[in-house]
């Protein structure tokens, strides 16, 4: 890359909700240093999404500053990336009411996402989750967002927020730039311990995934009561091996071990021996993330800079874009 060639700009959101696991870490979170090499990259702790749902008001707050802390334990650079909350960004809400008028309700109700919720949480079907992918592509759009990385099950908010932008781009010239997936190399699927048709969830109750912050004891014990079979044979076949093909995909995420090397590995040896060896290759994994963590969480001060910096940035960089779209849809100058 030529010096005087600009970066493409990433953008990725997680939602302070829940406890991460191994599945987010392989699948998003120990993909994000690299990408900063890269790329010109914004991660954003999502706050106002979470708050479709109930939550505790301490819990959430403390769940940004932990969410913060996992960030940078993994290994990004709030001098490469910034790392800011959703909430301090103001122009994030003012730009999702832009886009409002702009989404067509017929749009919003197809959303996968929103029957899904809906479902799970239907004493309090509010407005908010079912505008949610307006948010979510205020998000994208504020930054001129090229690329979001996304896995399968996201690639309808992108065609959404893609559909929008376009839209408005059509009424008002090259406005936002029109985002794309980025579909990294193709990587494990990890699926739930107790139920491997499933995705991990951090949802779910805390048996069926193994969070990133988990002790050393606490993932060898989640990893010896995964579900199985009684073939006692290590051998990758989705279909018919659900349980052991899931260990599998996770043994080799974190080893680099392919499977035919790893069916290799156990020939002659039972599940036991398999799932020691998992969960020593996970907890060997972990432990230097968990023990960053744990310094930089105890770092208020450094929290607090890495915070108020990053809310600063991404304000600057967002007011560009509304500047734009304000003049565009004819809302009043600040000044005649």
């Amino acid at each position: 890359m030529q010096e005087n060639e600009r970066k493409k700009i990433v953008f990725s959101g997680i939602q302070p909700t829940g406890n991460l696991h191994l599945g987010n870490y392989i699948g998003a979170l120990r993909n994000f240093g690299p990408l900063q090499e890269e790329y010109d990259c914004l991660y954003s702790i999502v706050d106002l999404h979470a708050i479709t749902v109930r939550q505790n008001p301490t819990q959430l707050r403390q769940n940004c500053l932990k969410l913060m802390s996992l960030y940078l334990a993994a290994g990004l650079d709030p001098d490469r990336s910034l790392i800011y909350f959703q909430s301090h960004v103001p122009a994030h809400a003012e730009l999702a009411w832009v886009l409002n008028c702009f989404t067509y309700m017929g749009e919003l109700s197809r959303m996968t996402q929103f029957k899904d919720k809906a479902q799970k949480h239907a004493e309090n079907i509010n407005v908010g989750l079912f505008a949610y992918p307006t948010l979510m592509a205020a998000d994208i759009l504020l930054y001129q967002t090229n690329f979001v990385p996304v896995g399968n099950d996201q690639k309808q908010h992108i065609e959404i927020t893609r559909d929008i932008a376009e839209r408005f781009n059509a009424i008002y010239g090259d406005v936002f730039t029109i985002p794309e997936p980025l579909i990294g190399k193709v990587g494990a699927r990890i699926m739930s311990l107790s139920d491997p048709t499933r995705k991990m969830s951090k949802s779910d109750p805390e048996d069926t995934f193994i969070a990133i912050l988990d002790e050393p004891n606490v993932i060898r014990k989640k990893v010896r009561r995964a579900v199985t079979d009684s073939e006692a044979l290590v051998k990758y076949d989705v279909e018919n091996k659900p349980g052991v093909s899931n260990l599998m995909s996770i043994y080799s995420a974190v080893t680099g071990k392919g499977f035919a090397e790893i069916e290799n590995e156990f020939v002659g040896k039972g599940y036991g021996d398999f799932k020691e060896a998992v969960a020593d290759a996970v907890i060997a994994e972990l432990e230097p993330i968990q023990a960053r963590y744990r310094q930089i969480s105890a770092d208020k001060a450094y929290l607090n800079e890495v915070m108020t910096k990053g809310a600063e940035r991404a304000a600057k960089l967002a007011a560009r874009t509304m500047s734009k779209v304000r003049r565009k849809v004819g809302l009043a100058a600040t000044q005649l």
